[in-house]
């Protein structure tokens, strides 16, 4: 076998950033723990896996497609597998194609009501990369579309979504959008002058500040909503704290005119956050 397909696994991997499904696989299953008071059995849970890693892995080429030429320009990007000439659009859209089987395959397995509303997702994901060329509001369609874990997940196992399952997805959303924001910072120069559109070009960074934070704040008050609904116990409280805390946290790493820790801050504490409150629940629902 060839040294170049013997790294196809790493660049597909690379492409799709496989690292950042901790910021909606773990939420997937807080949905799917939640719907059920419980362990929802391991032949749901192994679907439901299958169907998140496949939904994720197509959304990513998607962007990553849709986005090519967009990247190409932008120094923070250019580096990127198709920019780079590491994958041909070609490969790119087999994985997709792949991805897309798994999705399908997984969805089918298991609630009925999966089964039609499945291009509910793909929609959204083709939709996703094309709204920084016409709106702001990009960020919160970003969030729209990993708040379906949760909510996917909660339908996926009981065929129902009451309005927690949809709170639990509004939380997820604006969580995922807040840290968007702060994301958006690092192309403000690059999107200003290639006329693309974000909180940042918008709103400028002070916006951006204080967006993330009503967002933030926001997503610790859903959850507490959540909470109260289902009439969950100090475990499911513990892990809302812990949420609220973590976030305070984060936003207390980066202040405007000072960027340094935003990495830290977008992927190390957003993976601890989505991490620790899925351990809570699952104390919350099986302890």
């Amino acid at each position: 076998m060839s040294t170049a397909a013997l790294s196809l696994p790493r660049r597909f991997a690379s492409l799709v950033k496989f690292e950042h499904t901790v910021f909606a696989l773990p939420f997937a299953y807080v949905g799917a723990f939640l719907a059920v008071d419980g362990f929802p059995g391991i032949g749901p849970m192994v679907w439901l896996t299958l169907a998140m890693v496949g939904a994720r892995t197509l959304a990513m080429g998607l962007n990553r497609l849709i986005d090519a030429e967009l990247d190409a320009r932008n120094p923070r990007t250019a580096g990127r597998e198709i920019p780079a000439g590491l994958l041909s659009r070609a490969q790119v859209w087999a994985l997709c194609g792949a991805a897309l089987a798994v999705y399908l395959v997984a969805a089918f397995q298991l609630e009925p009501i999966v089964r039609w509303l499945w291009p509910i997702p793909v929609a959204m994901f083709v939709v996703y990369p094309y709204l920084k060329r016409v709106t702001w509001l990009c960020h919160l369609w970003l969030g729209a579309c990993t708040g379906l874990a949760p909510l996917g997940a909660w339908l996926a196992v009981t065929g129902t979504a009451p309005w927690e399952a949809w709170a639990l997805f509004a939380a997820q959303g604006l969580w995922v959008a807040g840290f968007d924001l702060f994301y958006s910072l690092f192309d403000l120069g690059h999107d200003l002058a290639a006329g693309l559109r974000s909180w940042a070009t918008r709103f400028g960074e002070r916006g951006v500040f204080l967006g993330a934070r009503a967002f933030h704040v926001t997503t610790v008050l859903l959850l507490a909503a959540v909470g109260v609904g289902l009439g969950s116990d100090v475990f499911y409280w513990l892990g809302v704290a812990a949420v609220a805390g973590l976030l305070l946290y984060e936003h207390s790493l980066v202040r405007q005119g000072h960027l340094e820790r935003l990495d830290t801050a977008f992927f190390t504490i957003n993976g601890v956050i989505a991490a620790v409150f899925l351990a809570f629940v699952v104390l919350a629902t099986v302890a």
